[in-house]
This record gives structure tokens, sequence and C-alpha cells, in this order.
């Protein structure tokens, strides 16, 4: 897969996936493109996904994108950092993927509750997070665009949303998501 201007971080996305199923890691798709998928359209230009790893394998795995010509630049959170570890993996048109690893408080059936979407280009699918998790992570990251991700995600998703698994989510980030939960769900 040739990506050969900028705006396809969609792309470079399904480039890193090839290589996380062959290595049989899991992932899970989330921010913006997640969000898109349940039902709240945002423009965003990298792509953000979540993956089971140990942080000594990163290295190994950010190696692989590299020899592909990528970037790799891999940051280590501190104690205090909700983020164990992300690689950032861009390439030379300024298409970015972030990759996620050690969330603070998520639930690691996460892997387990994705759903598989389709894009007509591509030949395998992509596992994109369940609405229940984009909204409990984003009420965990708290920023006022991923708020408003949140509210909106859901009053799309209505009936459809698993209330008692989002309330056991959501608490599981701890005390202000959980306060910002109980702020939606009143409106």
């Amino acid at each position: 897969m040739d990506i050969d201007s900028p705006g396809h971080s969609t792309d470079l996305l399904f480039k890193l996936v090839c290589v996380l199923n062959e290595r049989h890691i899991d992932y899970a798709v989330i921010g913006a493109m997640a969000v898109s998928v349940h039902g709240v359209v945002r423009a965003s230009i990298d792509a953000d996904a979540l993956i089971s790893i140990a942080f000594s394998e990163l290295k190994s795995l950010g190696d692989s994108f590299a020899q592909d010509g990528l970037t790799v630049v891999l940051r280590q959170g501190d104690v205090s950092d909700p983020i164990l570890a992300m690689m950032v993996v861009s390439d030379q048109h300024g298409n970015r993927v972030d990759l996620l690893t050690g969330l603070r408080g998520l639930d690691m059936d996460i892997y387990q509750r994705t759903v598989e979407i389709r894009l007509p280009e591509y030949s395998f699918p992509l596992r994109v997070a369940s609405k229940e998790d984009v909204i409990a992570m984003k009420l965990f990251a708290g920023g006022p665009l991923d708020l408003m991700d949140a509210k909106r995600l859901i009053a799309v998703a209505d009936s459809s949303l698993d209330k008692s698994l989002l309330r056991r989510l959501v608490e599981r980030f701890g005390r202000d998501a959980f306060d910002q939960y109980q702020k939606l769900v009143k409106d």
C-alpha cells in the first residue's frame, strides 16, 4: 500500500494493522475515527489505536515499521501519566498514527468488544473499540472536545447503548470520569 500524499492517516493505519495482524497483536481503533464509526462524524488529521503489547516488545514493533521507511517515536509515560507508552508512527507526507499501550483504568476486555468494519478499498476488516469503550475513554480524557464527543455518542446511541457496561467502564477510569458521566446522563 503506497501512500503518496498528506491526508491519508487512515491508509497508514491500515498499513500498520497489517503488521499488527501478522504479529497477532490485539488492537482497537479509538479517537475521532472510532467516534465517526459510531455515528458522530468528526474530522481528524491522525488516527489512534490501542494495542495490547508488552513495553519490552514495542521496540521490535517500531523497528519493523522503521524498516518500511516510516518514522517511529516511542514515548514512555512516567508514574503519573495515564498512558504507559505511545508509539507515534508517521510517513514522509505527515500522515500519523498514534499507537497507545497501557492506558490506566482500561478494561482489557476492550479487544473482545471491538466491532469490525469493512472499507471497500481494503481486503481485511478494521477492529474499532465499542461505543461504550469510546465514550468511557472520552470521559477519562476529559477535554472539551472529548466531552462533546461523549455527549454526542450517548445521544446517537440511544437505546443501543449498554448503560450498565458503560457505567462499569467509566468507574474504572476514576472519580473525574464518573462525575462527567453523571453530568451527561442527567442531561
